[in-house]
């Protein structure tokens, strides 16, 4: 997808390379090689094309909105090439012919250029965040497409999930306003007609079958290959999660936990996450791409998927820490008004919270392409000890950070954890980190080992006496000073000489930590030095092996 050769033995022509740069430029971005052919073998640049000066400029002046590029000389294989260096154009770029390509790989892997058309071009603007589908008025329809139930179901909604109040005082016309549900015509008449997000709010469905074939969703359970329930819709928003919340509950079994005198409840999909990880679906899909947001119920995961990849910035090193910029911002704000979503912005941590809470593992994001979403919860058997933990944790009603919960579940799976460890789990930088660390050890949760370089953590012995694990806390805290001592001699003693490395594996200690010690030992003459620097060992001293 970033890298194309163009041969220039009979000398491409200036209309075939700027095409070639628009192409690239309107996917990811990359690199033309020009004089290189396809098979990747360098033939050299044509005798007209030596001087590379003015290829900067020719690309700028026939391409709008101009593209910078960089052209870099190269010499492979003795003969001299050209290495063009091509930005991603932010939002789309066409030759100053009008001619728009894209990149994309063929079935079998092969890149092609292939025309881009007009609901592409749509969709790359919006996932830039440069124009707003859902604030548009949709073409051909009318107030009466809009469902007077389905502005009721609005209302209750309101009152249902907490929502903005302020909007049940307003009458029809107004709250088409305050949430973006109809807007003026631009004809000059003064005449109101629904936007995207007042069809997919509460559009009738036959209007929306019509006006908006992009739209529909599915849910599926499937058990050991057989399908149990494979249902598709094209409801509006609300009645959809409504819908999707019945038809999924007789397959979200729970159990109750005792914890002091409170029941818990322990279900195999946290109600939160499921709403939200659907809601987020339903709102940042591509709505100019046809395909179903479909949620599938399947052996070990519950998976929600749609189409239309990651916005532009978004990642899934920072999908935790971003500023969030819908793809559809209009209708991702009236879900929050209305209470549907959370209204922070940060549905994920909902998730991420919904999955960690239970001893489950993060949500899995893993599977998400370019041109889809995926987002997999593994429906796992729930770790009841530390759904205890957590709630004993989060007494007085405030739940705990989500960068506390993600640390508590990674000590849970890894046992020990170190500062930077903890940073890339939480996508925070290491300060961040350790002032999670800390804020976990004061509150007795978590025991800090070591000194302050390379210092780790696990969870504390009063978690582990809770859970029944003392020894499993004791294997992960590590020795006392004289454990350390004793089975470093009993270490020597049995293989007949111990190093630095034996040292750091055997009592979980750092390096620093491990040099120490075996000065330690040495100068109280119970071992001897053998060799220098990095071949250097112990064995032990003469009277020390009894």
């Amino acid at each position: 997808m970033n890298v194309e050769f163009k041969s220039d033995r009979s000398r491409l022509s200036d209309k075939d390379l700027v095409e070639a740069v628009v192409c690239l430029a309107n996917a990811q971005g990359g690199e033309l090689w020009l004089g290189v052919e396809d098979n990747g073998q360098p033939t050299g640049l044509h005798v007209e094309r030596q001087q590379l000066a003015g290829l900067t400029g020719l690309v700028a002046a026939r391409t709008s909105p101009s593209l910078a590029v960089s052209v870099t000389p190269v010499t492979v294989g003795g003969v001299l090439v050209a290495r063009i260096v091509v930005p991603m154009a932010k939002g789309e770029v066409a030759t100053t012919a009008g001619v728009y390509l894209r990149r994309r790989l063929k079935a079998d892997g092969t890149p092609e250029c292939v025309a881009m058309l007009p609901h592409e071009r749509a969709s790359r603007v919006s996932s830039f965040g440069l124009m707003d589908a859902s604030a548009q008025i949709v073409a051909g329809a009318t107030l009466a497409d809009l469902d007077p139930l389905e502005r009721e179901r609005l209302r209750q909604s309101v009152q249902q999930y907490g929502g903005d109040r302020v909007l049940l005082e307003l009458d029809d016309e107004a709250l088409d306003g305050a949430l973006g549900l109809a807007a003026r015509m631009s004809d000059g008449s003064g005449r109101r007609a629904p936007t995207l997000t007042g069809l997919l709010l509460i559009g009738r469905e036959t209007a929306l079958r019509e006006l908006v074939p992009t739209h529909e969703f599915a849910f599926q359970v499937l058990a050991r290959e057989a399908v149990r329930f494979n249902e598709f819709r094209r409801f509006p928003l609300l009645k959809a999660l409504d819908w999707l919340d019945t038809n999924f509950n007789p397959y979200n079994p729970e159990q109750e936990l005792q914890v002091g005198l409170f029941r818990v409840a322990v279900p195999l999909v946290d109600g939160g996450a499921f709403r939200e990880a659907v809601a987020n679906a339903l709102i940042h899909r591509d709505y100019h791409r046809l395909g179903a947001v479909h949620v599938r119920l399947e052996d070990g995961a519950l998976v929600v998927s749609n189409p239309g990849g990651l916005v532009e910035g978004v990642t899934l090193r920072n999908l935790l820490t971003i500023e969030r910029h819908p793809r559809n911002p209009q209708l991702a704000d009236a879900m929050k008004r209305i209470g549907v979503v959370e209204r922070s912005g940060r549905g994920v941590d909902k998730i991420y919270r919904g999955m960690l809470k239970f001893g489950r593992p993060a949500p899995d994001y893993s599977r998400t392409t370019q041109q889809d979403v995926v987002l997999r919860l593994p429906t796992v058997e729930a770790d009841l000890d530390f759904r205890r933990l957590v709630v004993g944790a989060e007494r007085g009603g405030a739940e705990l950070p989500i960068d506390s919960l993600i640390a508590l579940a990674a000590l849970r799976e890894q046992r020990r954890l170190s500062v930077d460890e903890l940073a890339s789990l939480i996508q925070r930088d290491p300060a961040q980190a350790k002032r999670t660390l800390e804020a976990l050890t004061e509150a007795g949760l978590a025991e800090a080992h070591g000194a302050t370089r390379g210092r780790s953590y696990t969870l504390s012995a009063l978690v582990y006496r809770r859970a029944g694990g003392q020894v499993a806390y004791t294997g992960q805290a590590g020795f006392s000073a004289i454990q350390h001592e004793q089975t470093v001699l009993s270490f020597a003693r049995k293989r007949g000489r111990v190093a630095r490395a034996d040292v750091v594996e055997l009592c979980h200690l750092t390096t620093d930590q491990a040099a120490m010690l075996l000065k330690k030992l040495k100068d109280r003459g119970l071992l001897q030095q053998q060799g220098e620097r990095r071949w250097t060992s112990y064995t032990l001293a003469e009277g020390a092996g009894s």
